[in-house]
């Protein structure tokens, strides 16, 4: 099933072989970032954590990120959240 990003702050989009992979956890994300349930979750193989607070919070997610191992838009993806209230989007893998 398809989870909805919201608008106004970036997510980041992660492949949940690739969070696996590299031995990433969702203690040490919610620790990093101060997560809740809303803002951390999984469907099938994709994991969306955010909104991430703002562009500096997420610049330093995706450095953690990278120095886990894990690679732009390979494993990972940000997607801004610059658009419209009156505008949905969805994600899912394929």
């Amino acid at each position: 099933m398809p989870l909805a990003l919201p608008p106004q702050l970036p997510s980041v989009l992660i492949r949940r072989a690739a969070f696996e992979r590299a031995g990433l956890t969702r203690a040490a994300i919610d620790q990093r970032l101060g997560l809740t349930d809303e803002e951390f979750r999984v469907e099938g193989g994709l994991i969306v954590v955010g909104p991430v607070l703002d562009e500096d919070g997420l610049a330093a997610f995706v450095t953690d990120l990278e120095s886990a191992g894990l690679v732009y838009y390979e494993d990972f993806f940000d997607f801004s959240g610059n658009w419209p209230d009156w505008i949905r989007v969805f994600v899912g893998q394929v």
